[in-house]
């Protein structure tokens, strides 16, 4: 029997990615939502700020991928709050609520912006925000470890690096947390699958970049991740793509956002 899925924000770029990908592997029964239905792509219209669509939504889900998240760090009350936070909230306890057995959360790297660049972070180290949004990831995080120890639902949060779609790295810290299309999908996947005494996980979500800020090789034992792509093989194909690089590279990890 095939497992069902709920992705939120699948009509976004990583959550699109996603849903298509895993589509693709006829494995899974998959229900596409985001804010808005578009019936040619079969997402459904879903907003996660409402909670008794959420529950409704949740009955008879085996995994719930949330991807659906609001990044505008300027209006943190009227968007990061409601939509990142309160949405999050709708997601577990439709979970709770309907017997969901794992949440795959996607965080952001910006939930440790703050540590220097070169420095070996490990994902149980301390918070770092380097943003509003970032600072909505992390509480996002801890709100799956509350309801993977008070109500055994298995939480799984993957740092998102750098993913621009179907495209090479554009800029110098790209090349260190970027994660390629099949890269993304195929760690998704690996979470849905992963061992159900995981109860709890937090980790980076990048290719095998030949310098990453992250150390991910443990990933392959732990849940079978085994990423196939390098974004130091594609640097000369972006660099004629873009025609250069951009050179975004900061003394923190979490780049221009520790800026703003």
């Amino acid at each position: 029997m095939k497992k069902k899925l709920l992705i939120t924000g699948a009509a976004g770029k990583v959550g699109w990615s996603i849903a298509r990908k895993l589509r693709e592997t006829g494995r899974y029964d998959i229900v596409a939502t985001d804010l808005e239905e578009d019936a040619e792509r079969d997402i459904a219209s879903l907003d996660v700020t409402n909670a008794e669509d959420v529950r409704r939504l949740a009955e008879g889900v085996d995994t719930i991928l949330h991807i659906g998240w609001a990044e505008d760090d300027e209006d943190f009350l009227g968007k990061v709050l409601p939509v990142n936070v309160t949405g999050a909230y709708h997601i577990y306890e439709a979970a709770r609520e309907n017997g969901v057995r794992r949440v795959v959360f996607a965080s952001s790297n910006h939930a440790t912006g703050f540590y220097r660049a070169g420095e070996n972070v490990e994902p149980e180290d301390p918070y770092r925000p380097d943003s509003f949004y970032g600072l909505s990831k992390c509480y996002i995080e801890l709100l799956g470890r509350l309801y993977a120890d008070k109500h055994g639902i298995s939480s799984f949060n993957v740092r998102i690096g750098n993913y621009p779609g179907n495209r090479p790295p554009a800029s110098r810290r790209a090349l260190k947390i970027w994660i390629s299309e099949r890269d993304l999908a195929s760690l998704f996947a690996c979470c849905v699958e992963a061992d159900p005494k995981i109860d709890f996980l937090s980790l980076y979500g990048t290719s095998a970049n030949s310098d990453n800020y992250y150390d991910i090789a443990y990933l392959k034992d732990l849940i079978g991740y085994e990423p196939q792509d390098d974004a130091a093989e594609l640097q000369a194909e972006a660099e004629r793509l873009y025609g250069g690089l951009k050179d975004d590279e900061q003394p923190l990890q979490g780049g221009g956002f520790t800026n703003r």
